[in-house]
């Protein structure tokens, strides 16, 4: 069983408590993790505020150093980060190892971000008031930053709170989701041995109501979590007086037009993203709306997919959708499921489970205000449903209380522009399903959806303030 200890400052410490870590798949112990009591969470944040000023002096160039280093050795260790997020996630294998490479790239663009800052000149001749004087602005640390991450992505949404915080120049508090620390513990590792100052970053394990008090602590200047709605908006007024950035839920919704050349292509899409990693991810296709005239079509490979879906035991090499986080969320899954079948809706896959595995789960007809259409999923289903005209496509898409990203399959430039501008969403992913992201672009969400955007130039912006010079 994996030992693990907590990062306080920069040097690594027994915390006041042990807590063993159990596999989703197995139920057996993989690590006993160090968690942090509130002394030892008061002693981080003291420390954040202490290293304030040293990180705000931390020349660019070293900043960028630092995260390209921490990339190199993260990356040469990626069988070792895998297999603790398969062993604390039961995140299958193949999906463990691209998510590794994906916090690679985040720290790289993280890096870049950090050569190449911004600064801004401007004319202020243009009004009588600002003849003979030019401004020039920068971007400066906003200050410590209290980061919040959950189980599903435990490496990489780390690294998309880390590395921007360390491209920004801020001090960062981390706690990890309490199912799966190893990972981010993993990446602080990389951090530290990179040369990252003392006192930079503290990765502390524990329980939520114990971390509540950092959220409260006014030495934090940015509150930035990742996770459900209700819990997200539930901080947001805790932290009412400070700057919050929110990447929360959704149950993405992605449209089928019949003009689209590659139907099989679509539905092997959109399986993927459905069920692939349980569908445990806040863009995982939920909703798919497809036009009457393929409806039918596509309804059959969507159950042949689902059937034929590698599923079980996360470390197997060919395995995409392994168990569930824990029992709690099989028994939430399937009976969201049976509701529907309940009001009305046609199981046409799925609809069982083995132990914590859920199989990859496909209905139709659900009525709208069931909670597996309204709600978030956060298991492997998607229900299908049809339309007649493409403006009903996009109407039946905006009608939820989330908006991350939608996606759009339609080879007519004007459809996608139209839903471009209609799709109440953060983004639209033409000819993709919505899960797709690629790690260095803006993403976030609108609606219950979340507040601000992650990527790293753009958490960059979030974790900085502009100061101006004006030159006379």
């Amino acid at each position: 069983m994996r030992e693990t200890r907590l990062l306080l400052a920069g040097a690594w410490e027994e915390g006041d408590e042990r807590v063993v870590v159990r596999s989703p798949w197995s139920g057996e112990p993989v690590s006993r993790v160090a968690w942090a009591g509130p002394p030892t969470l008061e002693r981080a944040a003291a420390a954040a505020a202490k290293a304030a000023p040293e990180m705000a002096a931390f020349a660019p160039d070293r900043r960028a150093a630092i995260l390209e280093a921490a990339r190199a050795d993260l990356l040469a260790r990626k069988d070792e980060v895998a297999a603790s997020i398969v062993d604390e996630a039961g995140k299958p294998l193949s999906l463990a190892r691209a998510e590794v490479d994906r916090a690679g790239d985040t720290l790289l663009a993280a890096a870049h971000v950090a050569r190449f800052p911004g600064l801004a000149a401007r004319d202020l001749s243009g009004f009588a008031s600002g003849a003979g004087r030019i401004a020039l602005t920068k971007r400066v640390p906003l200050g410590p930053v209290l980061a919040i991450t959950p189980f599903n992505f435990p490496l990489n949404l780390a690294a998309h709170k880390l590395a921007p915080a360390v491209a920004a120049g801020c001090p960062v508090v981390l706690k990890p989701a309490s199912q799966t620390p190893t990972a981010a513990l993993l990446l602080a590792a990389s951090l530290v041995r990179a040369g990252l100052p003392d006192g930079a970053l503290s990765v502390v394990p524990s329980r939520a109501s114990d971390a509540e008090a950092l959220v409260t602590d006014p030495r934090f200047a940015l509150l930035t979590f990742t996770g459900s709605a209700e819990v997200g908006f539930s901080l947001r007024r805790k932290a009412w007086d400070r700057r919050v950035a929110l990447e929360l839920g959704g149950n993405a919704a992605v449209i089928v037009e019949p003009d689209w050349p590659d139907l099989a292509d679509a539905a092997r899409r959109v399986a993927t993203a459905a069920f692939a990693w349980a569908g445990q991810s806040c863009i995982s296709v939920q909703r798919v709306f497809v036009h009457r005239d393929v409806a039918a079509r596509l309804a059959d490979l969507l159950v042949e997919a689902a059937e034929s879906f590698p599923t079980g035991n996360p470390a197997a090499e060919a395995t995409l959708c392994g168990p569930m986080i824990d029992a709690a969320n099989r028994e939430r899954v399937l009976s969201w499921v049976e509701s529907a079948r309940t009001a009305g809706g046609t199981l046409l896959a799925g609809g069982r489970a083995e132990g914590t595995v859920v199989a990859p789960t496909l209905l139709a007809d659900v009525p709208g205000d069931e909670p597996v259409v309204a709600g978030e999923l956060f298991g492997p289903g998607a229900v299908l449903a049809t339309y007649a005209s493409f403006d009903e496509a996009l109407a039946r898409a905006n009608d939820s209380r989330y908006g991350l990203q939608a996606g759009v399959f339609t080879s007519d430039v004007a459809k996608a522009r139209k839903a471009w501008d209609t799709l109440e969403v953060g983004a639209v992913i033409q000819g993709d399903v919505p899960t797709w992201r690629s790690d260095p672009m803006p993403y976030g969400g609108v609606k219950s959806s979340g507040v601000g955007r992650e990527g790293p130039a753009s958490a960059f912006l979030e974790m900085t303030e502009e100061r101006m010079l004006v030159l006379r």
